[in-house]
């Protein structure tokens, strides 16, 4: 059976839907009503790859509805979708240009989905439909604060204020429900195993940095922008430095090898030995980024823990 590739760009008042390899296009609103249609219509496609652009939360009720539905849906990092399209020379930028984009990364680079269990599939219809619930009494509220007399304006207004809240809360559940599959459980209890990785680095690698423990050493350090790059032009030679990358996993990788050079023995030991070789230190610790990471990219492999009595290669 063909897989059908579905790329959707979510903005706040509407989603452009492309799909390849029929060419097929549209629009839907980003409503309720709008999201349910487009789900309806995916599942009539057959089998199916969706991807998803991260918005900072836009995409929730359209991912958690994707993923009640049972349809294989993957959310990836703006960054990648855009240095995607400039690869291929893709430079103009709209929403309908967005989505065929999304829908030829899906084809062409196949990102594993993260299908949600029976029971997890489940709490995320009852989040949505509470939200559901949620939007339509907001909704009520606010048609009635236009008409209301002035006496009664202020419990009406703080009615509207306690539901926003409540929808807050229930969109962040939400999320959180969506980020909690048993898969990234799996890799942030192998990624802490690790003396000096804590949550937020866990996290942040697992949010961030998805090709960890997929690709080489050499590719991800480059990946994350902690590989020496040359800076040579004709018989000059420069410093060999680091640049570029993704700028939110180095920062959390910097502070955790901060913890490691004191409590992980093999990163203690390793960046005293470049001290004592009179390396500085804002050498030396880029040095120990780079050896972590090399020691997270590995255990993600090998999908066992690490110990330090046990070396890992990369």
């Amino acid at each position: 059976m063909q897989t059908h590739s579905v790329g959707i760009d979510v903005s706040k008042r509407q989603l452009d839907v492309a799909v390849l390899p029929t060419g097929d296009a549209w629009q839907a609103p980003n409503t309720e009503e709008g999201i349910s249609d487009l789900v309806g219509r995916i599942q009539a496609l057959g089998s199916t790859l969706v991807v998803v652009e991260a918005t900072g939360g836009l995409e929730w009720p359209l991912v958690g509805a994707l993923g009640a539905a049972h349809v294989p849906v993957v959310v990836i990092n703006p960054r990648h979708a855009r240095d995607f399209a400039k690869a291929l020379g893709k430079l103009a930028k709209t929403d309908r240009i967005d989505a065929a984009m999304l829908a030829f990364f899906a084809e062409r680079v196949r990102p594993e989905p993260r299908p949600l269990p029976d029971a997890q599939a489940q709490v995320l219809r009852a989040l949505l439909t509470r939200r559901r619930q949620v939007l339509e009494m907001l909704l009520a509220e606010r048609h009635r604060l236009a008409q209301a007399l002035p006496r009664v304006q202020l419990d009406i207004q703080e009615s509207i204020a306690w539901l926003e809240q409540r929808l807050h809360r229930l969109e962040q559940e939400l999320g959180d429900t969506l980020r909690q599959s048993p898969l990234w459980r799996e890799k942030g209890d192998l990624l802490r195993s690790v003396k000096g990785v804590g949550p937020i680095l866990s996290f942040t690698l697992l949010a961030e940095l998805p090709e960890l423990g997929t690709i080489s050493r050499q590719k991800i350090a480059a990946l994350v922008g902690v590989a020496p790059l040359n800076r040579d032009s004709g018989r000059y030679r420069g410093k060999r430095g680091i640049w570029g990358g993704r700028a939110t996993v180095r920062h959390a990788l910097y502070m955790g090898t901060l913890v490691a050079t004191r409590f992980n023995p093999v990163i203690r030991a390793f960046y005293h030995r470049l001290l004592h070789a009179g390396k500085p230190k804002k050498l030396a610790l880029t040095a120990c980024m780079r050896k972590l990471l090399t020691i997270l990219n590995a255990i993600l492999r090998d999908r066992r823990p690490w110990h330090s009595t046990t070396p890992l290669t990369s």
